[in-house]
């Protein structure tokens, strides 16, 4: 008789850490673990064998790592791939692997005491990542289309400031979004994307090196200047006052239901009293309910919102928890989000 669980492949080089994953994965009914790996290679032959549902692949492995997983099984045999992560703040390797096809990454598990296991976030990516369309993995690479071009924009805009939030799926995204809007953007960009605190500055050099538009990550008292994109840190969350005339950011231990160190519903609350009907909230894909309080605040002032629509988004929990809430102005789709944005200016 066929098992409804989600089949999985785990694949790490420490016996520790496949004992450690292993116990997490055992501990909910609903997932099945099939084949344990001890390198890249071996793990990707049963990948073709096996025909999981899932693969979850330590990133920093010798001779077969993390990255041949991901672009071995994206080539030969799709499959939602999360990465095991304990790599340093200054190492990309977890970006080449995103825009690869894999799915998202998490930390290596610190915290395993048995109280814990079942609600473990790697179960709920797990859950997660065997819903999710692999062509939109298989498509990343569609975040590497640039516009170099300028846009004629009237003496006047309508808007002031445009903020956007991701999760789950959103580096992808993101990138894509900022590296088409124009080279003369008139207006600051501020980005939320949840990621472990120690890879956003990685990130948004990263977005920096590669797009046509300033990225920096944000700074508490730092002064936001037109056409420069702001990454939001991690070490707490971020928001935007006006300070001495100028909006500014500061930096709030106030913590949030949905999600802290960024949390998006806090940039956007902020960005609500700050800008009122000048601001542009954008919720991209990623699991969660983050976003919909600020995003309503948003449009509850006179601004503009837009969610993602669910056929582009790798997760679609964020955006459909705000279209269902009805803080969402208008649903388009990741290729579409760029221009349309500029439109609304």
């Amino acid at each position: 008789m066929p098992s409804n669980k989600i089949r999985t492949i785990l694949i790490d080089d420490s016996a520790f850490m496949r004992k450690v994953i292993s116990d997490i994965i055992n501990a909910d009914d609903a997932i099945e673990l099939v084949g344990v790996a001890r390198d890249g290679q071996q793990g990707f032959q049963m990948t073709l064998e096996l025909n999981p549902d899932v693969v979850i692949t330590d990133i920093v492995m010798p001779d077969f790592d993390g990255l041949f997983v991901v672009n071995a099984v994206m080539e030969k045999k799709p499959v939602p791939i999360i990465l095991l992560s304990s790599l340093a703040k200054n190492d990309s390797r977890i970006f080449d692997a995103l825009e690869y096809g894999a799915f998202e990454f998490i930390d290596k598990p610190v915290d395993l005491s048995t109280s814990r296991i079942l609600d473990h976030r790697l179960l709920d990516l797990i859950k997660q990542a065997s819903r999710t369309d692999v062509s939109l993995l298989k498509a990343k690479q569609q975040a590497k289309k640039r516009n170099s071009l300028t846009h004629t924009f009237a003496d006047t805009l309508q808007y002031k400031i445009i903020v956007i939030g991701a999760s789950t799926g959103g580096p992808s995204a993101v990138e894509y979004v900022i590296n088409n809007l124009p080279r003369n953007l008139k207006i600051p960009v501020v980005i939320v994307q949840h990621m472990p605190h120690r890879f956003l500055e990685t990130f948004s050099q990263r977005l920096n090196d590669q797009g046509t538009l300033p990225v920096k990550l944000a700074e508490k008292g730092e002064t936001l200047k037109d056409g420069v994109i702001y990454v939001a840190p991690g070490e707490a969350n971020l928001e935007i006052e006006h300070i001495a005339g100028s909006p500014t950011f500061t930096l709030t231990e106030r913590k949030y239901r949905e999600f802290n160190n960024p949390s998006i519903d806090c940039l956007f609350e902020s960005v609500a009293q700050a800008y009122g009907r000048y601001a542009i909230g954008v919720i991209l894909t990623g699991m969660g309910k983050d976003g919909v309080i600020g995003l309503t605040r948003i449009k509850e002032k006179g601004g503009f919102t837009v969610a993602q629509d669910e056929v582009s988004s790798v997760v679609y929990g964020m955006p459909k928890a705000a279209y269902e809430s009805g803080a969402v102005r208008q649903v388009v789709s990741l290729k579409q989000i760029p221009g349309y944005i500029v439109s609304c200016l």
